[in-house]
């Protein structure tokens, strides 16, 4: 079951001192339900996050595989206007523990490991770190707030979906204006 700490970011947590004590292969699957809103302060997250983890042992730590979903708030590419849009991410990452479930002996960290793909000293794995690079990673990148969106006035500034801005629009460069009559 995930944790929940009375922190500004909630995170998503779980203990797994009796998976590690496990052998590899074994498994246990977790409901994820939690309010990310404040994971980063550059989202706009807008719905919970929810889905399925799986969290599988293997010789090293443990493997978390999973599908989870939320939505974000983002400005329309074409008008500014902020539009919600789903965001699904799959997580397939390692976490090694930070000391061994045995002994008690610290693990060292490898120069190619991420400190937040590591257990803290008491087996406690927290994916918030992963869940937050995944969600930057898994954003559209232009999204739109209709596909009939219309856009701008490149005048004035005026959002065309509301209607007309009212400006005189030449129609294109005056000296192309030749090869126009031609159309």
């Amino acid at each position: 079951m995930p944790l929940v700490l009375s922190e500004c970011v909630l995170p998503v947590r779980f203990n797994v001192a009796e998976l590690l004590k496990s052998t590899a292969g074994v498994s246990e699957a977790h409901d994820v339900n939690e309010d990310i809103a404040s994971i980063d302060k550059d989202l706009d997250i807008v719905e919970l996050l929810t889905g399925k983890v799986r969290l599988m042992r293997t010789s090293t730590g443990i493997l978390v595989t999973g599908h989870l979903c939320t939505k974000v708030r983002m400005p329309c590419r074409r008008c500014g206007v902020p539009v919600s849009v789903p965001v699904g991410l799959d997580l397939e990452e390692e976490f090694r523990p930070f000391v061994d479930i045995f002994t008690g002996a610290v693990i060292p960290v490898s120069d190619d490991e991420d400190e937040a793909t590591r257990t803290d000293e008491h087996h406690v794995l927290d994916i918030t770190e992963v869940v937050r690079q995944n969600l930057w990673l898994a954003m559209p990148m232009s999204p739109l707030c209709s596909p009939q969106c219309q856009g701008l006035c490149p005048s004035c500034g005026a959002n065309l979906n509301i209607g007309p801005s009212g400006c005189q629009h030449e129609d294109g460069d005056p000296r192309l204006a030749a090869l126009r009559e031609l159309l």
